[in-house]
């Protein structure tokens, strides 16, 4: 299950229907809904969320790809879950949880999503692995943007996404805090809005769920925000 912030740290709020509405509809749209396949390797995309591990540990385990790269570092909010790193932390999960130790390659400097796809995918070619088709597994509102940013950086694979199968009402159990969870949903669909603007990703976004994340934001879920 996913591993959140502790509720102490964050602001409680009990969301109105309207509201959990339209986080549903942000939700639901993050997830590629990808049917899972065979890839040439796998990249388990660092945050806050142990769940990719765990997911990364189970797609493994069902033959999915022969090779997995854990990519990240560190941030502000992942510091103090993941001391050694995000990339060292999933790589230690996983192991846990019986994949194998040559199968795993750890990538433990990237800071954002396209270092994830970049530093990995450099670290891929120094293994010497062919990659034709990926599978990046993320937290699950992360898909969208891992697919996004993928599809701009690296254009020749081809790309699966994948994310512990879990529903919005589920998620937000698991991280305890409703709101830093809409914050979170908010604040990753701002990045899939902003970046095809700085060249970080290709564009997307419809018209119904750019209106939700108006009134997400309208109503003050934004502490996630970057500054644009």
């Amino acid at each position: 299950m996913s591993q959140g912030v502790p509720v102490s740290q964050h602001e409680q709020r009990q969301i109105t229907d309207e509201q959990f509405h339209d986080a549903t509809l942000i939700w639901n749209y993050h997830q590629m809904g990808h049917e899972q396949r065979p890839c040439s390797a796998a990249i388990g995309l660092g945050s806050h969320d142990l769940g990719v591990a765990t997911t990364a540990a189970d797609l493994y385990r069902a033959g999915l790809f022969p090779v997995l790269v854990f990519s990240g570092g560190n941030s502000p909010t992942t510091r103090a879950c993941f001391p050694r790193g995000e990339a060292v932390h999933y790589r230690e999960h996983a192991l846990n949880l019986g994949v194998p130790d040559e199968a795993i390659l750890v990538e433990p400097k990237a800071a954002n999503t396209g270092q994830n796809i970049t530093f990995s995918r450099e670290l891929l070619a120094e293994a010497g692995i062919a990659v034709e088709s990926l599978l990046l597994i993320s937290k699950p509102y992360m898909e969208r943007r891992s697919y996004a940013t993928c599809r701009k950086l690296w254009p020749e694979v081809e790309v699966v996404c994948a994310s512990e199968p879990l529903e919005l009402d589920d998620y937000i159990k698991s991280i305890g805090d409703e709101k830093l969870v809409v914050d979170m949903l908010v604040g990753d669909l701002q990045r899939v809005i902003e970046y095809p603007k700085l060249g970080f990703a290709v564009e997307q976004v419809p018209g119904d769920v750019y209106d939700a994340y108006e009134r997400l934001l309208g109503a003050g879920f934004d502490s996630r925000l970057i500054s644009t």
